[in-house]
């Protein structure tokens, strides 16, 4: 094969070598000679892609991040209210995402991401990007309700990840989402205290 677009395709080889890694072994346990290995290059060649281990969970989790992104926008385009909120579930809640390795990496992301500077700018980015996409769909609600909704929703998606990762709960995709899909319905059935309330 010709030098000539190696590096993108050894790139993303170590950042599907990390899911891997760190899905089996953990963050911390994980090493940058480890992820070369599965990836079939040296450690070497993986530290001039990536310079460490810090740098190659980051580009990881934005590997995952932007991946996430790519699946929501096409499935929001043309859906509103509950429809474009449940479709954002499904995603965030697919089988291809909810698998074991992927759920490990996301709780590495949620741990690393509070003594990162960068993962901690790129966490908070992904939650105002959820959370921004779940209220694009809540309009129909108060906003102090959306708002509350939205929040609930992002927390539920963010345990059930969590008790992937420890064996806990529900393993199956399709579980999952219909307990946030359940959540969601409650939020957004009539209360009889509030009738129909204007927008706040």
């Amino acid at each position: 094969m010709p030098k000539i677009g190696m590096e993108p395709i050894r790139r993303r080889a170590l950042i599907d070598a990390a899911i891997s890694a760190i899905g089996e072994r953990g963050a911390l346990n994980v090493t940058m000679s480890d992820i070369a290995g599965r990836a079939g290059v040296s450690t070497a060649l993986a530290h001039h892609y990536f310079g460490g281990k810090d740098d190659l969970l980051f580009a990881t989790m934005r590997h995952i991040l932007a991946k996430l992104g790519d699946e929501i926008r096409p499935v929001m385009a043309g859906l509103a209210g509950a429809d474009r909120v449940r479709a954002i579930i499904a995603v965030n809640l697919s089988p291809d995402q909810f698998r074991p390795e992927i759920i490990a990496a996301w709780l590495a992301f949620y741990v690393e991401a509070r003594r990162d500077a960068a993962l901690g700018r790129l966490f908070r980015i992904y939650v105002h990007r959820l959370h921004s996409d779940l209220m694009s769909g809540l309009t129909d609600l108060p906003r102090t309700s959306a708002i509350r909704t939205a929040r609930g929703i992002a927390a539920l998606i963010d345990g059930l990840y969590l008790r992937r990762a420890l064996g806990e709960g529900v393993e199956d995709s399709a579980a999952a989402i219909a307990l946030v899909e359940d959540y969601l319905d409650m939020a957004l059935a009539p209360h009889p205290s509030h009738g129909n309330q204007p927008h706040a």
